[in-house]
């Protein structure tokens, strides 16, 4: 799974005709099976166009990133010039090392819509823990976190390329909805009951997320082609560990209050749709680049290093 991004402020045509300069690379041979486009304004205030791809084999995702147009297009020089900042987040879970849950089998999103079926209604939902439970080697690891996040080259107070290389056992959580054939009354509970205490906890997250262990959070909004949204979103954020994902779900006030108004609003909303994908990664299976962004953009705010 991997997340392309482009990084602009004040011309947002220039960031989405860079962000469909990028997303070209992710057509042709070896791509990916899925992928999502979407939208997002940082803190910063600068807009965010991202897809989020997905590879069922890896060695077919080598293959890709192999390719002299993709390969080349990344390396090339003109990336530091063209008045963007571009980013790639990419991470290979291994299969015992995460889970996905959907409200409707017969509405998958993100990796689901790669993978080749779905199981039967799984018992382990519908209680804290149970996103643990679903993690197969959670019955073997109780998947502490090592390490930190560290500046393999560049400066993110100088701007250009920076790498970071992530720890064990960081943990990114996708978890969206889809209100695209809710209406009328349902339409507006979703847009005036559920959908602001969402967004004020996935703003906490983004503004003060890191002592609770939430590296970086985006709210992001699906865009079609021509960049217009389209009535599905989703947060995911990237957090220390597992066990700082469940305390603050747990017990936070800014997630308890999501929840305390899902759970009073939730017998309206027939027609909403919900997913979310959890994964936990070994330290040699995350690479994240970025390229002329802000210092708090993705995990530059928290990586240890120069600049």
């Amino acid at each position: 799974m991997a997340y392309f991004g482009v990084q602009a402020r004040d011309d947002r045509a220039r960031g989405h005709g860079a962000f469909k300069a990028m997303i070209a690379c992710l057509g042709g041979q070896d791509g990916p099976g899925h992928q999502d486009h979407f939208r997002y304004v940082d803190a910063e205030g600068y807009d965010n166009w991202i897809a989020a791809a997905y590879w069922l084999d890896p060695a077919v995702f080598e293959r890709w990133n192999a390719r002299a147009d993709v390969k080349g297009w990344w390396e090339s020089p003109d990336r530091l010039n063209d008045g963007v900042g571009y980013f790639r987040e990419i991470m290979q879970p291994r299969m015992e090392q995460f889970e996905t849950a959907y409200s409707s089998p017969e509405h998958l999103e993100g990796v689901g819509l790669i993978m080749k079926g779905v199981s039967e209604e799984v018992q382990e939902h519908g209680y804290w823990g149970a996103m643990r439970d679903r993690i197969p080697l959670s019955q073997t690891d109780i998947m502490s976190p090592a390490g930190q996040l560290d500046v393999l080259s560049g400066a993110a107070s100088a701007g250009g390329r920076v790498r970071i290389r992530g720890h064990e056992n960081l943990t990114v959580i996708r978890s969206g909805q889809d209100w695209m054939s809710s209406q009328g009354a349902e339409l507006g509970t979703y847009l005036d009951e559920m959908e602001p205490s969402l967004r004020a906890g996935m703003d906490f997250l983004r503004d003060e997320g890191a002592p609770v262990g939430c590296y970086c959070n985006r709210y992001v909004r699906h865009i079609d082609a021509d960049g217009n949204p389209i009535n599905k979103s989703f947060g995911f954020s990237y957090w220390r560990s597992l066990a700082h994902l469940e305390r603050w779900a747990e017990s936070h006030p800014a997630h308890l209050s999501i929840f305390i108004t899902f759970l009073r609003v939730v017998p309206q909303l027939e027609n909403l749709h919900l997913y979310h994908e959890v994964s936990v990664f070994d330290a040699d299976a995350q690479t994240y680049e970025y390229i002329n962004c802000h210092p708090r953009t993705g995990l530059l705010r928290d990586a240890q290093g120069p600049g």
